[in-house]
């Protein structure tokens, strides 16, 4: 007996899609192509209110520019949210354009270099952690780990270890911030009971007597010198290219960031786990106790740890908030979602675009206004 014929894209007449649209839907099309993006509205980086505004019209040009050409990752990310075709009788009426020219119809389709995400097609099996499979892509994986994906992601086989990997972002405010409360307290303290004098190592004469009002200023200088580590870390660890015939340091690559980037909306990857933060912080904390003396170091280090919480914090909020058009946020979120989806050898700042001047790695401001 004949297997059934495979079913085509579902068809949808203009009057469905009004009123799907009408009852809060966000589909959008790309000649006779239907998008249903109500999923992806309130992570959309020109903000919710350009989605909903498009609701229901033809994208194509929106998509092409100006102001913005979306790039090739933004419209392969499109095609995960096809649901169908307009219909033969509808495609005889005109529709409503996106473009800034009221009236334009236009019967442009995706960029055929781009393609749709297609399990049978892909390098890796979504079904199985994906952790032990991506050291085996060799030369493909830089390509593969940069084509971001709306999925989430599963890392290990077994579940008690998975759990350790994966985390809300409410978690780090209620581990790391008692922490910052307590040592704190503990450093302004020692440096109330100490006789704490900088470079007294070196000199007697230019001792520099450390008072326990210093440290907020200590505090500041913690925070300003985790916001280099920011991005340190963030260009020259986590974007390191891995050698395409070493399959431990793809795996580590993809475990450290490289997950971060195939599926950067999965909400549970988007700050760091307690568990293995604490290591790493730890590792921080007798690095600098060992450096500084006493209250001092501890001053440093708490300021280094509230510039941590904020930046794992702003980094969820620069993925899944909504910040008003215009803002300083606005243009941040959409200076981090161009380096997800075309400038991954550039904008490391997370926090901000600070060092991003000095090291050159800025991206240019006007690829990076609008939606992507």
């Amino acid at each position: 007996m004949a297997p059934p014929p495979a079913a085509g894209p579902r068809s949808y007449s203009r009057a469905e899609v009004q009123q799907r649209c009408a009852e809060g839907a966000c589909l959008v099309l790309t000649g006779r192509r239907i998008y249903d993006l109500s999923a992806f509205v309130r992570r959309h980086p020109g903000g919710q209110q350009l989605l909903l505004e498009r609701a229901g019209t033809d994208v194509s040009a929106a998509l092409d520019g100006p102001p913005h050409r979306h790039s090739d990752n933004a419209r392969r990310w499109l095609q995960q949210y096809y649901v169908g075709e307009l219909d033969a009788q509808s495609c005889l009426q005109k529709w409503k354009s996106a473009s800034p020219q009221a009236g334009v119809t236009t019967e442009r389709r995706m960029d055929p270099r781009c393609k749709a995400v297609d399990d049978d097609n892909d390098l890796v099996d979504w079904r199985k952690p994906l952790l032990w499979q991506v050291g085996y892509l060799g030369e493909k994986y830089d390509e593969w780990v940069h084509q971001p994906v709306d999925r989430p992601i599963r890392l290990f086989h077994s579940d008690f270890i998975e759990s350790l990997s994966k985390t809300a972002w409410y978690m780090v405010i209620a581990v790391w911030i008692p922490v910052v409360l307590c040592f704190s307290w503990h450093g302004y303290v020692s440096l109330a009971q100490e006789d704490t004098h900088l470079f007294s190592t070196f000199t007697e004469v230019y001792a520099i007597r450390v008072h326990k009002y210093y440290f907020p200023l200590l505090f500041l200088v913690g925070m300003c010198i985790w916001s280099l580590l920011e991005y340190l870390i963030h260009r020259f660890v986590f974007h390191m290219k891995p050698p395409s015939t070493n399959y431990y340091l793809i795996t580590l690559h993809f475990l450290m960031h490289g997950q971060h980037h195939k599926s950067p909306f999965d909400d549970s990857r988007l700050v760091f786990p307690p568990v293995p933060a604490s290591f790493i912080i730890g590792f921080f904390y007798v690095v600098v106790k060992f450096m500084f003396p006493g209250g001092f170091g501890t001053s440093l280090f708490t300021g280094g740890l509230f510039g941590y919480v904020i930046y794992d914090m702003m980094h969820y909020y620069l993925h899944y908030g909504s910040p008003k058009k215009g803002t300083y946020l606005y243009g941040l979120k959409a200076y981090h979602v161009k380096h997800h989806f075309e400038h991954q050898k550039a904008g490391f700042g997370i926090t901000s675009r600070f060092w991003d001047r000095p090291f050159q790695t800025l991206i240019p401001e006007e690829t990076f206004g609008t939606e992507d």
